[in-house]
C-alpha cells in the first residue's frame, strides 16, 4: 500500500484531511509542524508523495530531493507566483482563479504542473479557503490514481508580494466594492482582519455583506490598541 504525507497548518485543511482521506486509496499521515517532517520520518514512511497545503516554511533540499513533493497554489502559474495569492488576486479584481498542483522545486512556485482546476473567488476568504481545501483532495485523488507527469510552466512569470499585517489597514479611497473586497479577502481564521485605528482604539471588520440599497454592512470589533 502506498503511503502519503500531508503537511499543512491551517484548520480548514486539517478538517478536509479528516473528511477526505478516509475515502482515498493508500495510507495517509498528517504533519502540522515543521519539526515533525524530519528526514527520519520520510525515510521510515517512504511516502510516494508529500502534499503541502498552506505550509509557511521553506522545505529543505533534502526533502525535495528524496521525495516527490507537491504543493497547491491558488493561481494560474506562472501568473501569481509568490505570497498571499488569494488577497493579491482579489485586490487585482479577479472573480475566479485556477488552483494549480505543481511539483515543488528550490525556486518558489516555479516547478512543473501536474493539474489545474478552476476555483471561484466569491465570498469570504474563509469560504474560498474551505472550497479550495475540498478541491485539493480532488486533485490529490487524480494524482495518486493516475500519477501524471508534471509539465514545465509556460509564459512570463508574474510575482506576487507577500502581504504584511500593516497592509490590512482599510483603504482611504475607492468605492464600497473596494472596501467590501478588502474586508472579505482578509476574513478567515488565523488571518489579520481589515482594520482602522481611531485614537487609542483599533476597529476590526469582518462579515461584510453588500446591501440592496448600495450600502455595505459589516461586523466591527473594537479593542484598545496594543
Amino acid at each position: 500500500m502506498s503511503v502519503y504525507i500531508v503537511a499543512t497548518i491551517k484548520p480548514w485543511n486539517i478538517d478536509a484531511f479528516s473528511r477526505h482521506t478516509k475515502t482515498l486509496p493508500g495510507e495517509f499521515y498528517l504533519v502540522t509542524e515543521p519539526e515533525e517532517l524530519t528526514d527520519d520520518l520520510i525515510a521510515r514512511l517512504k511516502p510516494r508523495y508529500i502534499f503541502f497545503m498552506h505550509w509557511s516554511w521553506i522545505v529543505p533540499d533534502s526533502t525535495l530531493n528524496s521525495t516527490e513533493c507537491v504543493c497547491f497554489h491558488m493561481t494560474d502559474v506562472p501568473y501569481g507566483r509568490g505570497g498571499s495569492p488569494l488577497q493579491n488576486l482579489i485586490a487585482r479584481g479577479h472573480k475566479d482563479t485556477i488552483l494549480t498542483a505543481l511539483r515543488m522545486t528550490a525556486e518558489l512556485d516555479a516547478g512543473p504542473v501536474y493539474l489545474k482546476r478552476p476555483l471561484s473567488l466569491a465570498g469570504r476568504a474563509q469560504d474560498i479557503f474551505e472550497r479550495s481545501a475540498d478541491l485539493v483532495y480532488d486533485l490529490i485523488r487524480e494524482i495518486i490514481e493516475k500519477e501524471p507527469q508534471p509539465v514545465a510552466q509556460q509564459g512570463e512569470a508574474v510575482i506576487f508580494r507577500r502581504r504584511t499585517p500593516d497592509m490590512s489597514k482599510m483603504p482611504e479611497s475607492g468605492d464600497l466594492e473596494t472596501l467590501y473586497n478588502h474586508i472579505r479577502m482578509l476574513d478567515a481564521d488565523t488571518y489579520p482582519k481589515a482594520f482602522l485605528d481611531y485614537g487609542t482604539f483599533r476597529l476590526s471588520f469582518d462579515n461584510a455583506v453588500p446591501q440592496k440599497d448600495g450600502s455595505l454592512k459589516a461586523r466591527v470589533k473594537i479593542e484598545t490598541r496594543k
